[in-house]
């Protein structure tokens, strides 16, 4: 997504709210004259903390959205944005203060739900909510059997190529298997003037999406039965293959370093053959107008159905006294189609529900992101050790490129088992 986030999100984890076992205060109940979807006490006041995702569109969105949740309900919605920059830091200050808003945007809530403190789905969501929400998201949103990390939008991944350098090198598109996009980005590379066939990102902003959407498609996993297998067969051979296109320098240089950011720079330009994007880096190829591309699904190691990796935040509900009905009341609407669907058209993003692929359904250049979206595979932000774990990949994952790839993934996968 467009910023320095996946999830959805920055690198900074909520390792202090691990500690935490309780959480009240903040704004509560607040008792004045009654109203539908009140408590007997009379109006609630609840607080949201979300995230910016555009200065353009997300304030204005949840301000319009607070005050048609007034009209429709007689609570108050109190609104406050924060950059992806500091949510982290500020939402986990928030959260030991004792001082936790209603409902957080957020790209992670498992050590939240494995604190208590959050309510599920079965407290919060109408059964019309849940089961239009993709299960794919329920899956990823459920901890310990509750579905407790209600989504608010998503993203999934793709193959942009740039159409002016595959002609010229004589690829023909799209790219099915690992042996193909290798030889196409040979092939891209051997145009010189400073063209590179792959432009590949596993630097510390997100490294793991990007190790992510290859490893899907080798048929590797993060976790599995509940075990971690980031040293998989699968996985080095996977992280084997991606020092391979570094060794054969069909990369750009040290992608060791190379943020996310900086490859779709790199793309952008009209310098990279391919990179792995999403629907904002469409938009802002569209915008800029400079580079002739195409998307495609990735490439699998051996042509068989291709993955995605996708990523959702969240929009999770604090337990505080006298708030049910309210938050309640705040995902009733906000799941409404014409509330969801704006926000996420308005951002650039996916989907999360099935109406919601309906409503997008008419876009040609959503086509491939949505036909793979309903079985997207996420990291296992199920997992409270997630965060730290992720925090070790970032770091460390790109050390594989002028390393030992098998005792990169070997060090983390003791990062992980260490961490719970």
């Amino acid at each position: 997504m467009t910023r320095n986030r996946t999830s959805l999100a920055a690198a900074a984890c909520l390792t202090a709210a691990l500690a935490l076992s309780a959480c009240g205060g903040g704004t509560g109940a607040q008792s004045s004259a009654p109203s539908a979807a009140g408590t007997s006490a009379g109006p609630t006041t609840i607080k949201l903390v979300a995230a910016e995702y555009s200065k353009d569109n997300t304030k204005a969105f949840w301000d319009a959205f607070a005050k048609t949740y007034k009209e429709k309900t007689g609570n108050t919605l109190e609104v406050q944005v924060v950059s992806w920059d500091n949510i982290d830091q500020q939402s986990s200050t928030m959260i030991q203060n004792n001082q936790a808003p209603d409902i957080l945007n957020l790209n992670a809530y498992a050590s939240y739900a494995k604190d208590e403190l959050l309510y599920s789905s079965d407290e919060v969501l109408s059964e019309e909510v849940k089961s239009d929400i993709l299960p794919t998201f329920v899956k990823y949103g459920t901890y310990e059997n509750k579905f407790y990390g209600f989504p608010d939008l998503a993203s999934a991944r793709a193959l942009f190529y740039n159409t002016d350098l595959f002609t010229k090198a004589g690829v023909t598109a799209p790219l099915k298997t690992w042996a193909e996009l290798e030889a196409a980005a040979k092939k891209v590379t051997a145009l010189g003037s400073g063209n590179v066939g792959y432009a590949l990102p596993l630097g510390p902003e997100e490294s793991q999406g990007e190790f992510s959407m290859w490893l899907f498609n080798n048929g590797g996993t993060w976790k599995k039965d509940g075990k971690w297998t980031i040293n998989s067969p699968e996985n080095v051979e996977t992280l084997t293959f991606l020092k391979k296109l570094t060794d054969e320098k069909v990369t750009q240089n040290n992608p060791a370093r190379t943020n996310r950011a900086d490859a779709f720079d790199l793309f952008k330009s009209g310098k990279a053959g391919m990179v792995v994007g999403f629907s904002p880096l469409a938009a802002a190829l569209d915008a800029d107008g400079k580079v002739k591309y195409a998307v495609a699904p990735m490439a699998s190691k051996s042509g068989s159905d291709p993955q995605t990796f996708g990523v959702t935040d969240y929009l999770m509900a604090f337990k505080k006294p006298g708030n049910q009905e309210a938050v309640k009341a705040f995902y009733d609407l906000y799941y409404q189609k014409d509330q969801i669907n704006t926000f996420i058209k308005k951002e650039g993003f996916l989907p999360v529900t099935k109406t919601g692929l309906e409503a997008f359904a008419d876009d040609a250049k959503l086509k491939v992101y949505l036909d793979t979206l309903p079985n997207a595979q996420l990291t296992p932000t199920d997992d409270p050790t997630w965060d730290k774990v992720k925090l070790a990949v970032q770091q460390n994952l790109g050390s594989a490129m002028t390393g030992d790839p098998k005792a990169v993934l070997d060090k983390l996968q003791q990062t992980a088992e260490a961490a719970g």
